[in-house]
């Protein structure tokens, strides 16, 4: 099926629902102001973004795995494979709340970047030491008010689907914090939408949920092996995933 009239519908059911939204955010955003966790804005901003998913016939979302049974009160660092501006969509649906840390870039446009301010998402200036000394300090302040943070540790989109090198930055928070690894491993939203592609393909998704990493023990010396052992165990996940979902037969 053409996915012209859809993409087009899917355009504007996001920016009118995001604009629905972006009011009861701010008022969210205002009352919670002093809150590290950003807990009630950012569950307006998963509200969002599961209403949106839900409202496109394009976009079909899928989670597997168990959670943590106590990742509700207590703090872990999320991290993910990273395919798509559909992600965060499909993260929307797990059961917990996080913050996220995003590029600053992110936070610049109209309508989404008013968003990711009003949510409490902590901003990232990639390459500049004074923004990643301040994104590492709020997320600690996060982690130990109890909430996890969620990252991609690859840093940005793969272009080919390819899982990337991993960089350290929320290993190294995860140990010096002394809370667990959460690994997530997603499939299926490079379909839904490739990087550098502006449109739109029908594509089901998946995020499952995999075993955490404990950092119990480990020190400044470990973040390597604790990032390599996080990778190892989302591309183990990948194949099985990616052969269940992906591109949506039109036929």
């Amino acid at each position: 099926m053409n996915t012209i009239l859809p993409g087009i519908y899917t355009y504007a059911e996001f920016v009118l629902t995001l604009t629905a939204y972006l009011p009861v955010m701010a008022v969210s955003s205002v009352r919670h102001r002093n809150d590290p966790t950003q807990r009630m804005p950012g569950r307006w901003m998963r509200r969002f973004g599961r209403t949106s998913s839900w409202l496109t016939p394009l976009w079909h979302f899928h989670v597997e795995g168990s959670p943590p049974a106590d990742i509700g009160h207590c703090a872990y660092v999320v991290v993910s494979n990273h395919e798509s501006t559909a992600d965060p969509f499909l993260l929307s649906w797990l059961p917990w709340d996080m913050r996220w840390v995003a590029k600053e870039e992110l936070f610049r446009p109209p309508l989404t970047g008013w968003a990711m301010r009003l949510c409490g998402d902590i901003k990232l200036r990639r390459g500049q030491g004074d923004s990643i000394r301040a994104m590492m300090e709020e997320c600690e302040r996060a982690l130990r008010a109890g909430i996890p943070i969620m990252l991609f540790p690859e840093g940005t989109r793969s272009k080919d689907g390819k899982l990337l090198r991993f960089k350290d930055g929320a290993f190294h928070l995860a140990i010096k914090a002394g809370v667990p690894v959460l690994p997530i491993a997603i499939a299926g939203t490079r379909e839904m939408r490739p990087k550098d592609s502006k449109w739109f393909g029908r594509a089901r998704a998946c995020a499952k949920i995999l075993e955490p990493l404990s950092t119990e023990g480990l020190g400044p010396s470990d973040v390597g092996a604790l990032r390599d052992q996080c990778r190892d165990v989302i591309a183990a996940a990948l194949p099985e995933l990616r052969s269940r979902y992906g591109t949506i037969d039109s036929q």
